[in-house]
């Protein structure tokens, strides 16, 4: 084995640091959309969905949240969008309506969800042949 291969089966998790502009705000709506806090500090949290997490932090940086973009990939676009649509997050958090899922060139169908401090998600699934059913 590598020295890299031994490090690398030494990680445990990837957990990116994600900027919230009014922390407040960012850690109610993750929550809201199912999102677990533990909180870490006054301006810093785990969230978690699953065994999967991200630092949510005070630490904003305008060009930063603007260019950022988390991509998660999920068997139902559709489902998770319908989800979003539930919360009516736009008059609840002042942010854009997740749009719908679309069929995108590379290959995926993806559901768009942007956060209050402007951090794009993507909720993708491999699109489904023509023929398929879709959920």
């Amino acid at each position: 084995m590598s020295t890299i291969d031994a490090l690398a089966a030494g990680i445990r998790r990837f957990r990116p640091f994600l900027a919230a502009k009014e922390f407040g705000t960012s850690l109610a709506f993750y929550e809201a959309i199912g999102f677990g806090a533990y909180r870490l500090g006054p301006e810093m949290a785990e969230m978690s969905l699953g065994d999967h997490a991200f630092i949510l932090h005070g630490g904003y940086v305008k060009d930063w949240a603007d260019n950022m973009v988390m991509h998660v990939l999920v068997e139902d676009a559709h489902a998770w969008w319908r989800h979003f649509e539930s919360l009516d997050l736009p008059d609840r958090f002042g942010v854009n309506a997740p749009a719908p899922p679309r069929v995108e060139p590379w290959g995926l169908t993806v559901a768009y969800l942007t956060d209050p401090a402007g951090i794009l998600w993507h909720f993708a699934q491999p699109t489904e042949e023509e023929g398929d059913s879709q959920s």
